[in-house]
């Protein structure tokens, strides 16, 4: 088996210019199968909320709810790197609390990192967790906690705030940086700039690795598809079909057949 992925794998696939596979997910079966498919980093993302449990965004899933994820996937990557993504209201009120919620990734979730939105409003944040080693990718771009500041799932176009706030994670100790929603343009600039990796999500290939979340890429999330998700396969269609065959099978005697009958 290779060798675990680690911050230290990251930076040195940066410099080779290797990129860098980044899946979200949630539980142990997919994050399994992820591993196994040879995935780099498995993000529990909070968009758990969304995808998981229905919600219309991010901002309702708890750190409770979050670890709980976490400790799954967790369980289930055994070469992967796993990211814990700091939920709304987890790290805003203080640093001493962001730290104690960024340890329960670590101690509880067995996750490697932790995964922090925002730009240079968080760097003082990000310096404290590194300090105390808790390791954090930062994300900046389109910040899905901050939907209703932002007016809704946009573009960020903003090149020299962008740049400034990658800049600014970096100095203040951020191994990666997502980058969410961001030209392509502006997004290999700041690739270029950066001594740290960039994983890009609707931001182009110019950036050091990609992400996606393991429920588009199979298809099966579908009350919304955004421009930037690729779908490899349609199990959402798939799969109501099969019950619908179960369900007309059970419903007209077929099944049980004597076959799946003990005798």
């Amino acid at each position: 088996m290779e060798s675990k992925v680690t911050v230290t794998s990251l930076l040195k696939m940066k410099q080779e210019g290797k990129k860098i596979v980044m899946l979200t997910a949630y539980d142990y079966l997919y994050a399994k199968i992820a591993d196994e498919a040879g995935v780099d980093v498995l993000l529990v993302g909070d968009s758990l909320a969304m995808v998981v449990q229905g919600k219309e965004n991010t901002l309702p899933v708890t750190m409770d709810e979050m670890v709980y994820h976490t400790e799954m996937v967790a369980r289930a990557a055994k070469r992967a790197m796993v990211v814990g993504d700091m939920p709304f209201m987890s790290y805003q009120a203080s640093v001493e609390e962001a730290i104690r919620n960024a340890g329960r990734f670590l101690k509880e979730g067995g996750a490697s990192s932790v995964k922090v939105e925002g730009g240079a409003q968080v760097s003082k944040l990000i310096k404290a967790l590194t300090t105390v080693d808790i390791p954090v990718m930062a994300h900046i771009g389109l910040t899905p906690q901050s939907i209703h500041k932002l007016g809704g799932f946009k573009v960020q176009r903003d090149e020299d705030r962008l740049i400034s706030d990658a800049l600014t994670v970096e100095d203040a100790g951020a191994y990666s940086v997502v980058l969410e929603c961001i030209p392509q343009e502006v997004s290999q600039k700041i690739t270029e700039r950066l001594t740290i990796p960039t994983i890009g999500i609707g931001a182009g290939s110019g950036c050091d690795g990609q992400v996606l979340v393991i429920h588009d890429v199979l298809g099966l999330f579908e009350r919304f598809v955004p421009k930037f998700v690729k779908q490899y396969a349609q199990l959402g269609k798939k799969t109501r079909k099969a019950i619908s065959q179960y369900v007309r099978e059970v419903q007209e005697g077929v099944f049980p057949s004597s076959e799946h009958t003990y005798k």
